[in-house]
């Protein structure tokens, strides 16, 4: 345990707040890159982690994922009012995960892929949750129609308002997942535990 405390590291999510999305048919791309650690023990392990892992603020993360979205949309003029009539997502997710520079001897080579495979799936549930978000952006959006609004500057301020809503919603969801797997006794926290501490 006093090892684990040596280091103040933490998964976050990242990413620009979103526009607007359709196609109910769409698919993200996802992928992955890696940081180089390295270490003959698991405390030099995540001490490396913790030298070398993606930096977020003040501090240095386990892993991390991003998003970007980008989107095909068009706005159609139908008398005096405005349609959304096509919001197109284009959805890429990176996840970052740390790599070991080299071969470890077992056990510590079984502990380490227990640990990584943990945080890889850690990270896949924030990718679940962007998709969400995308898929709530899409059923809020579209054939959002504003009346009387000929430029469709209405219908422009009324979509981001609303993604606004949807991305800080997705946000503080996965601050809420991150603060439960990391406290005492969560899932990181016993990963972490089970990589520094081995019985």
């Amino acid at each position: 345990m006093a090892g684990v405390r040596l280091l103040l590291l933490v998964l976050a999510l990242t990413g620009a707040a979103p526009a607007a999305a359709s196609a109910s048919d769409w698919q993200a791309v996802e992928e992955v890159r890696t940081y180089t650690v390295e270490g003959t023990s698991g405390l030099e392990l995540y001490r490396s982690i913790g030298a070398r892992g993606p930096k977020l603020g003040p501090v240095r993360a386990i892993a991390h994922t991003a998003f970007k979205l980008t989107w095909t949309r068009k706005y159609e003029k139908r008398g005096a009012a405005c349609v959304i009539a096509v919001n197109r997502p284009k959805l890429v997710i990176t996840y970052m995960l740390p790599a070991v520079k080299k071969t470890l001897a077992e056990p510590l080579k079984t502990r380490w892929e227990t640990f990584l495979a943990g945080v890889a799936a850690h990270e896949k549930v924030h990718g679940d949750f962007i998709r969400d978000m995308v898929r709530e952006i899409e059923a809020a959006s579209v054939g959002l129609t504003v009346d009387d609004d000929p430029d469709c500057g209405k219908t422009r301020r009324e979509l981001q308002t609303r993604l606004g809503a949807l991305s800080q919603a997705q946000r503080a969801r996965s601050r809420e997942f991150d603060r439960v797997e990391m406290g005492d006794g969560g899932n990181v926290h016993r990963l972490i535990l089970a990589l520094v501490n081995p019985e």
